[in-house]
């Protein structure tokens, strides 16, 4: 394992990973985990060392469980685990590549378990603003838009009490992503050394846009209201850590 450099791509359920996943492993010097049959083509899935997140509740849920989270302390971390887990994924990874790349969404939460298990590894996280993120996510969770971003925020506050212990991590929006696609990749490329090119991968634009306006929508809705202002009410300063507003929402289709 030793001639491999490790990526990993942390950020919840429709953060845009998938997208940013899709475009880094199709890179020159960069395998990703490929023709799986998992959701995502995500690792989770395709290991038997720790349990996925569906284990803890799933999307939107599974950062309210802490038993979910991981670090450098896990009974967990062994030489046979290691050994396994990089033998689990690398049926599914280009060996010839120098960069092999993983993405699943709890790795927001195992960044320093993912570290200990694979020394030279590297961390992209991808945020993306908690009402987009957390519509998006409803459909699978099936819980109210208050509990979502409450998950959202208590897995990136996580994310960022670990930070502080990894050796390489890159930081990006996935708003950048989708209107400054070019400035992201130059900023990949030097946080891994190693050219990132554009892709005929499509990246939309204004598609949060919608989410937006649903938000918008449901606050002066009688069924949906409550919920929409309990959580502007009790996250908006906590959200802005984050540089993301509720408020601005409301300032953006007023």
């Amino acid at each position: 394992m030793h001639q491999h450099k490790f990526i990993f791509i942390c950020g919840l359920h429709r953060s845009g990973t998938s997208l940013l996943y899709k475009i880094l492993k199709s890179q020159s010097e960069i395998s990703g985990l490929s023709n799986t049959g998992a959701i995502e083509d995500e690792g989770q899935h395709l290991q038997s060392i720790f349990k996925a997140a569906n284990k803890f509740g799933g999307p939107g849920k599974f950062g309210f469980n802490k038993a979910s989270y991981l670090d450098e302390s896990s009974e967990l971390i062994n030489e046979e685990n290691k050994k396994k887990l990089f033998k689990e994924w690398s049926n599914y990874w280009d060996l010839s590549k120098t960069y092999l790349i993983e993405k699943s969404p709890p790795n927001l939460v195992r960044t320093r378990f993912l570290q200990a298990m694979f020394t030279d590894a590297y961390f992209i996280t991808l945020y993306r603003h908690p009402a987009a993120t957390s519509l998006a996510t409803k459909k699978w969770s099936k819980t109210s838009l208050y509990s979502l971003v409450n998950h959202w925020l208590i897995c990136h506050n996580k994310y960022l009490s670990d930070r502080t212990h990894l050796a390489r991590h890159l930081d990006l929006k996935y708003e950048d992503l989708v209107s400054k696609p070019d400035e992201v990749f130059s900023q990949i490329q030097t946080f891994l050394n190693t050219p990132i090119e554009r892709t005929d991968i499509q990246i939309k634009s204004g598609v949060n846009d919608k989410y937006f306006t649903d938000w918008n929508k449901r606050r002066n809705n009688l069924i949906h209201r409550w919920d929409i202002r309990k959580a502007e009410s009790k996250f908006e300063d906590q959200i802005n850590a984050y540089n993301y507003s509720f408020k601005e929402l409301m300032l953006a289709h007023d």
